[in-house]
């Protein structure tokens, strides 16, 4: 049998297939309404493309979405899931951040790829990819454009609100002002006050290196430079950072797998 790992989040459902220690399978699709629904869609696409059945896996979940479907074998926690795909990927990492659609969270890993710490938040918008689309919206370009203005940016707007909405009121401020603030300098101090979260979080369990980036978030080069900028050193990012707790996921499954053949 091979090893399935599920992350559904609020955007999107991530998929990642094992076999032996190999990734034979990942893929990220748009959430549906419903988790049972998502997980449905996304197992069945993975069998399809993997050529396997449901006869062939063992599915373990995690993600905002897991504990809303009976589809999978176990649930597990999505920090640990951080943990064990990272450690997979970068074995070197003793911390990482994710920032995904609805959720920043900052873990620390031991020398096992286990979790040993970890900080999070959910409250506010502010610092997640949600948050990044509506700044998009508000500065009517796409992000891609939106991480290649930062670069320019030769200082960075005042965004200093604590939440979404105050935020979105002082970028708005900068745009409509006279002279305008200049987009690429409001486009720098959008990532800065993000950025400013994550430090929060990092500073409540402290900074060890090797750092990593995960998430949807962690695609948006701007945004990565000015938190490399902030940490004075360079972080890692994997090639597929949305797919990291679904990895994760795969390897407890695999282990379960493992477990089961030993006895």
């Amino acid at each position: 049998m091979k090893a399935l790992g599920i992350d559904i989040g609020s955007l999107t459902t991530k998929v990642a297939i094992l076999d032996s220690d190999n990734i034979v399978y990942s893929d990220i699709t748009a959430s549906a309404d419903d988790s049972e629904t998502s997980v449905q869609e996304a197992i069945d696409r993975a069998l399809n493309q993997a050529n396997l059945s449901l006869d062939d896996i063992y599915i373990v979940s995690t993600g905002v979405g897991s504990k809303f479907t009976s589809l999978c074998q176990q649930q597990k926690a999505i920090t640990g899931c951080l943990a064990r795909g990272i450690h997979y990927i970068f074995p070197s990492v003793r911390m990482a951040m994710d920032m995904g659609a609805e959720t920043s969270t900052v873990i620390k890993i031991n020398k096992r790829g286990r979790l040993s710490d970890w900080a999070g938040q959910e409250k506010c918008a502010a610092g997640t990819g949600i948050f990044l689309q509506q700044m998009s919206k508000l500065m009517q370009m796409p992000m891609e454009e939106m991480s290649r203005l930062s670069f320019l940016a030769k200082r960075r707007a005042d965004i200093s609100g604590t939440c979404a909405v105050f935020a979105e009121s002082e970028v708005i401020s900068h745009v409509h002002r006279v002279p305008p603030t200049p987009k690429e300098e409001v486009i720098a101090g959008i990532y800065a006050s993000m950025v400013s979260r994550i430090m929060a979080l990092c500073k409540r369990i402290g900074v060890e290196k090797d750092v990593a980036v995960s998430g949807g978030v962690a695609l948006n080069t701007g945004l990565v430079n000015i938190l490399e900028k902030e940490l004075g050193f360079e972080v890692l990012v994997p090639d597929e950072p949305q797919i990291v707790a679904a990895l994760g996921a795969a390897m407890t499954a695999k282990e379960q797998l493992e477990k089961g053949i030993n006895n």
